[in-house]
């Protein structure tokens, strides 16, 4: 579990420092294309931490599994808890504060761990409040 949890982290660090060429392995959307994938009954996680979620709320409906801790370290319950609940072919939305530790956890899903149909909303739960959209669980 040691070797998993920081060669994770490693990993992700270099996902998230480097530059993203080419077609994504994911898809991207906005606040109105998640409006319509969550219509649709596609589930979402909001990947941040408890205190995030207590700060601004969640979009309603949003499953909780925090992927990264305060200092950045990876939780080494998600991937677990995660594969879990979501098959890899199954629709999948993935929100944080701005889309940034999202981006690189549904590159990491779609890249290493096989899942088709991941969606990262790419300016997070802070756009989603700036438009006056809903959220829950302040």
């Amino acid at each position: 579990m040691y070797y998993l949890k920081y060669s994770l982290s490693a990993l992700l660090f270099v996902l998230l420092l480097s530059g993203c060429t080419g077609e994504l392995p994911y898809s991207n959307v906005d606040n109105d294309e998640l409006q319509q994938l969550l219509s649709q009954g596609i589930p979402i996680y909001d990947i941040r931490r408890a205190e995030e979620w207590r700060e601004t709320g969640v979009v309603r409906n949003s499953r909780r599994l925090t992927f990264f801790d305060a200092q950045g370290r990876v939780n080494p319950g998600f991937i677990p808890e995660f594969t879990k609940r979501i098959n890899k072919d199954d629709p999948v939305i993935l929100i944080c504060r701005t889309g940034n530790r999202t981006s690189a956890v549904a590159k990491y899903l779609s890249e290493e761990m096989g899942y088709t149909r991941v969606y990262n909303v790419t300016r997070g739960i802070t756009d989603w409040i700036s438009q006056g959209r809903e959220v829950s669980g302040r």
